[in-house]
């Protein structure tokens, strides 16, 4: 579907267990109609490099591709660029 297509995507870098990934996704549920969740687990040996970078700062997010935020959901923050992406859009 092309809708999908020009949402912005928000990159979730995490592993399994990962409460606090659970935890930010609750608290993104609201907004997720507004952009493409794509889940990237770090402990996947094809995600070596991700791993070395955020092992111990999982969750990770990237928005359309740059970083956004570690540890806990900035919500200002991401409201902030989704909008600005939205309206670039």
């Amino acid at each position: 579907c092309s809708a999908s297509a020009n949402k912005p995507v928000l990159t979730l870098f995490t592993k399994k267990p990962c409460p606090l990934c659970d935890e930010a996704k609750e608290v993104l549920e609201p907004y997720k109609k507004r952009f493409v969740l794509h889940e990237v687990d770090i402990t996947l040996p094809e995600n070596s490099e991700w791993y070395d970078k955020y092992k111990y700062d999982i969750p990770v997010f990237h928005l359309n591709g740059k970083f956004l935020m570690k540890h806990r959901v900035d919500i200002q923050k991401f409201e902030d660029r989704l909008r600005k992406l939205e309206l670039q859009s």
